[in-house]
């Protein structure tokens, strides 16, 4: 596919919940319940197994596979790795979430290791993680994003070609491209940066997208596309963040073909930032 176009996101939406994908997550304790949830909300499968002894078996399972640097520890790079390997054997799709490279050198150096091996499909991170993994000049607070999308736009075509993935870079407006296509998405809303989780969430859900589809930049896109329509929903009747986060989840399983095809806010963006495109009603 050259072109998004919602009509697809419709589409791939609607086969996730007839064939739920099932999406083995080695991810961070803080949210791994709130991710399960978001999967299951959605209509896929999850499952959360990151013990050396079964990563492999279950890596052989799965439908598509989310690495989660969050809580990070040797054994879990170990897991990762191991599950990795699995995946690249088997063709499986990879989305690597970077939470926090660049705040310190073993976050940084893993998301590197995990990258070298070459099975990793698609980065879903925020702007300060793109830079820092695209080797630039980052200012990091945390395991949060301390630079604009924007700044990042040029870093993430870097990373992408770098290591041939798809780069999905999350902010007030989402920025995916895999060095040959660009697209912004302008959906969300700001209460979704003040629940813990939400980019954790992101990553599962490309995952459980990319699972069905043959094309991980519009699988990528995609699922930021219908998070933040799911948080529109969300928003509109839980204003504050507790629950809102409860919210989001409703969101989820509220969001349908319908939606997604007539509320989307895409800007499409030429590979150039001098070429940089208007921001394009979905049709």
């Amino acid at each position: 596919m050259n072109e998004f176009n919602p009509q697809d996101i419709a589409s791939l939406l609607d086969e996730v919940r007839r064939r739920p994908p099932l999406v083995h997550n080695i991810t961070n304790y803080v949210v791994m319940n709130y991710t399960a949830n978001a999967l299951l909300a959605l209509g896929a499968s999850p499952v959360m197994a990151h013990a050396i002894e079964e990563v492999e078996e279950m890596a052989g399972l799965a439908d598509a596979l989310v690495l989660n640097l969050g809580t990070l520890s040797p054994p879990w790079i170990e897991s990762m790795l191991a599950a990795a390997r699995v995946a690249a054997r088997r063709g499986l799709p990879v989305v690597l979430d970077p939470v926090g490279a660049g705040a310190t050198r073993l976050r940084t150096n893993t998301a590197h290791r995990l990258l070298e091996t070459r099975s990793i499909t698609v980065v879903r991170a925020n702007a300060s993680e793109v830079r820092a993994l695209a080797g630039q000049f980052t200012r990091v607070r945390g395991v949060d994003a301390a630079d604009p999308v924007e700044s990042a736009r040029d870093a993430a075509l870097k990373l992408s070609g770098q290591y041939q993935v798809v780069v999905a870079m999350t902010g007030p407006e989402d920025y995916i491209t895999d060095g040959r296509r660009a697209i912004g998405v302008a959906n969300g809303h700001p209460l979704m940066a003040r629940v813990s989780g939400t980019g954790c969430v992101a990553s599962a859900l490309t995952g459980a997208f990319c699972a069905r589809s043959p094309d991980a930049w519009t699988a990528a896109a995609g699922s930021l596309l219908v998070l933040g329509l799911a948080g529109e929903l969300a928003a509109q009747a839980n204003p504050r963040p507790g629950a809102y986060a409860v919210g989001l989840l409703d969101g989820l399983d509220e969001i349908n073909a319908d939606i997604v095809k007539t509320r989307a806010r895409l800007v499409r963006y030429a590979l150039h930032p001098d070429r940089d495109e208007h921001p394009n009603p979905a049709s």
